[in-house]
């Protein structure tokens, strides 16, 4: 993508100088910030940046080192105090809804950086078109979207980095005894399987996933352990019954423990939900379902990953039912042999490139 920057805030701002980033709501979506965050901060190191988001999802950015510090919005009055009391040369509101944009006003910084078709759009003085205008391709991933913000604020324009999550040692420890306890002897290699999604839509069958689990222990002698979230609560009792031993079912890992699982685990497969984006994000190969959503947009990004997808006219779509016919086509085709192929394929190719990673790096 070639920036065309309109604007020197980055470049002018003073050294040391701190900088906030909103980015409210989803798992996903602050786990797809952070290639932003590391390109900013490889550039400018010496800036501080702080990034708002909602107490569910700060582990996101545990650890992180371009990350100075997490700000968590529990309710408006007392964030909006704290920002006007912190007196931010630069704000970029990566969300772009409402609440944010109020927030951005009463932190009454000089420079205000939104999306062009973001609301409120007054409260802004740079506020930045689609990733479209500075490109000829017609889709683009997520990733991509988010870093435009900086590149029209005068980063310069260098390879996007991957997204990344730190596992910290206080979760690993709890994870290991968790799975220890559950029969997954330590380095016994495991797949992490999410079953769940926002919507039906976008959730491939359980008896698939079942299925895929038994094959995935018989065929690649993988532990299946299967992960539920708090928005996963309607399916537990279904996934319990559907899962025995050798599966391992957790259903109330905290964030940090997710993090700390999955970037052990020797594949990850699942629908496309916030799960799958932290397996990007810990470098997992990741297999992900696709149903109603935009695979362009958001398939794993810089990692070795499978897509299992089946092209449908009305793809992609809002998700919340089915625009298009009586029953969600798009999910409902996705075949046992298409996934199983996908992991197959997925779990040979990254078997190949361990066995030459330490003869490439015994050269240098």
């Amino acid at each position: 993508m070639k920036p065309n920057s309109t604007s020197r805030i980055l470049a002018e701002l003073p050294q040391h100088a701190e900088i906030l980033v909103i980015r409210l709501r989803s798992l996903g979506d602050v786990i797809m910030l952070t290639p932003a965050l590391a390109a900013l901060h490889a550039w400018r190191p010496d800036l501080r940046l702080s990034v708002l988001v909602e107490p569910p999802y700060a582990a996101v950015l545990e650890g992180n080192p371009a990350v100075a510090e997490v700000l968590l919005h529990r309710d408006f009055f007392s964030t909006a105090t704290l920002l006007r009391r912190r007196k931010f040369p630069a704000i970029f509101n990566q969300h772009g809804g409402p609440t944010s944009a109020f927030l951005t006003a009463a932190a009454g910084s000089p420079a205000r950086v939104c999306w062009e078709h973001c609301r409120f759009g007054f409260v802004y003085n740079l506020r930045v078109p689609d990733a479209g205008a500075l490109d000829a391709r017609k889709q683009f991933h997520t990733v991509e979207h988010r870093v435009t913000q900086f590149y029209l604020a005068g980063l310069p324009s260098t390879p996007i980095p991957p997204a990344q999550v730190f596992p910290q040692p206080d979760a690993m420890a709890s994870v290991e005894a968790l799975l220890a306890a559950n029969g997954v002897k330590p380095y016994s290699p495991f797949a992490v399987l999410h079953p769940g999604a926002a919507y039906f839509t976008k959730r491939w069958a359980l008896e698939h996933f079942a299925a895929t689990a038994q094959w995935l222990h018989a065929q690649h002698g993988l532990a299946p352990v299967v992960v539920l979230g708090p928005g996963d609560r309607e399916i537990v009792s279904e996934v319990r019954r559907l899962f025995p031993a050798p599966a391992v079912v957790f259903d109330s890992l905290s964030l940090r423990e997710l993090i700390a699982l999955i970037s052990h685990a020797r594949l990850f497969l699942g629908n496309d939900s916030g799960p799958a984006h932290l397996a990007t994000a810990a470098g997992r190969p990741v297999a992900v379902i696709f149903g109603s959503s935009d695979s362009v947009t958001w398939r794993p990004w810089q990692v070795p990953h499978r897509v299992v997808q089946n092209d449908f006219p009305c793809n992609p779509c809002r998700g919340d039912r089915c625009y298009a016919f009586p029953e969600p086509r798009c999910i409902l085709s996705v075949t046992l042999e298409q996934v199983c192929d996908a992991c197959d394929a997925l779990l040979k190719e990254t078997q190949a490139l361990a066995s030459i990673t330490p003869a490439a790096n015994s050269g240098n």
